[in-house]
């Protein structure tokens, strides 16, 4: 049996929470490998939604593990708010269900404020549009060799000095924006009201991550965000501060790249990105506002509309590569249901000149255009909540092989509505 990384192959919300619930069922193990609360997962279980955004999808579901691992940065606040919300609804979360990387990277208030601060201090048409969460700052910190990390929590007469190196960067970008500075006793105090709540769950999670391994154990790594926000693969500068390619599965959980099996990537059957940066199929007109209402397309963190387009199958193939994907989830195909026709972008135009991949270059991104084909929709009937190919309107099963032609990367499972159940499985990943 593989154990299978969950990656968004476009700008993110894509359905992967979804996904990753329904592939949990065959797991033992669910890891969340990168980024931090600025990413969220909406699950539909029985009509109950949930709302996540740093627990791995699987702690909604009894008898499996939750890990974050090292790669993600950890905010303890929001952390032990989001473990209090599900107990709210339900959920069982006890420190044998939920494992915390004593490795992982803190965000603390000071991240948050600079984040703001440089948002808001932004040019018109610099603004990268992050959640103003300190997941950028605390990156900073973390390669910066400046970070406190979960495992400092467990004894703070340590603290002092690393808080002292924190301030020395912080204090000084502080000035800068004329603001006062922070003192040690303040931080100390933020960090030391934080522990106890937090502490219960840390754990050397590569080694109980290994342990599971060697024992044969079904490990399933979920990404947040996509990968066209990898910060060396994606839109840059428009992106994420972190990799969200499926290759940071192993570095961000530590375990080691064989670990890493079966490359799952989850993609909407048409296209959406939240906040700013190039997007070239982008709708501005009526059917990209259809497109929204019909597929709810509102941020599950920010609740910022996001932007809407056309399936692009130049990108997706881009990630697909690097990305290292090895099968296709394609979610909210019933959205699609009612269009006379669908354009599918097959190329870009740059320049005068047809190009068949995304340029890394900022000026380029913004210049490219789609090149489209049209294809015919589907009137009258229906694929939502479709279980079966035969379920699916004949027209929209065209619509899915066409575009496993054109990203060149077979489409393993289709969803056709937020339920967990209306999931058509074409091979499961698990089998590799």
């Amino acid at each position: 049996m593989a154990n299978v990384v969950v990656v968004g192959a476009q700008w993110g919300d894509e359905g992967k929470g979804k996904i990753v619930d329904w592939l949990s069922e065959k797991a033992d193990v669910v890891v969340r490998f990168q980024g931090g609360h600025n990413a969220g997962h909406t699950l539909v279980i029985d009509g109950v939604v949930y709302k996540l955004s740093l627990l791995p999808s699987g702690v909604v579901r009894p008898g499996k593990l939750s890990v974050i691992g090292n790669g993600v940065v950890v905010d303890p606040h929001a952390l032990a708010d989001e473990i209090e919300r599900l107990r709210g609804q339900g959920v069982q979360i006890t420190p044998e269900t939920l494992k915390v990387a004593d490795n992982a990277t803190l965000i603390l208030s000071v991240h948050r404020e600079l984040d703001a601060l440089r948002e808001e201090g932004s040019p018109e048409g610099a603004k990268i549009g992050t959640t103003k969460r300190g997941i950028g700052p605390a990156y900073e910190d973390k390669v910066g060799r400046r970070a406190i990390r979960l495992r400092d929590l467990a004894n703070l007469s340590t603290l002092g000095p690393k808080i002292d190196r924190l301030l020395s960067h912080h204090n000084a970008l502080r000035r800068g924006f004329g603001l006062p500075e922070l003192t040690s006793e303040a931080i100390y105090d933020e960090l030391a009201s934080a522990a106890p709540k937090v502490l219960p769950y840390i754990d050397a999670t590569w080694e109980v991550l290994e342990a599971r391994r060697r024992a044969g154990h079904r490990i399933l790594f979920e990404g947040a965000q996509g990968a066209l926000l990898d910060v060396d693969h994606g839109t840059y500068p428009f992106v994420t501060s972190s990799n969200t390619t499926a290759g940071q599965a192993a570095t961000g959980s530590g375990l080691g790249p064989s670990a890493v099996g079966y490359v799952l990537g989850i993609a909407k059957a048409y296209a959406t990105r939240v906040g700013e940066g190039p997007f070239p199929t982008e709708l501005t007109d009526e059917t990209g506002r259809t497109i929204g209402e019909r597929g709810r397309e509102f941020g599950t963190v920010t609740g910022r509309p996001r932007r809407c387009g056309w399936f692009d199958a130049v990108a997706l193939r881009q990630t697909a590569s690097t990305s290292g994907i090895d099968g296709i989830a394609l979610t909210k195909l019933d959205v699609l249901d009612g269009f006379d026709e669908i354009k599918i972008c097959v190329a870009y135009e740059l320049d005068g000149q047809r190009i068949n991949r995304l340029p890394a270059s900022q000026g380029a991104q913004s210049r490219v255009k789609p090149i489209y084909e049209t294809v015919k929709g589907w009137k009258g009937d229906t694929t939502a909540g479709a279980r079966s190919w035969a379920d699916l309107p004949a027209q929209a099963v065209k619509y899915v092989r066409r575009v496993e032609e054109l990203i060149e990367c077979p489409i393993t499972l289709v969803s056709t509505s937020p339920e967990r159940a209306d999931t058509i499985l074409v091979s499961d990943p698990f089998e590799g």
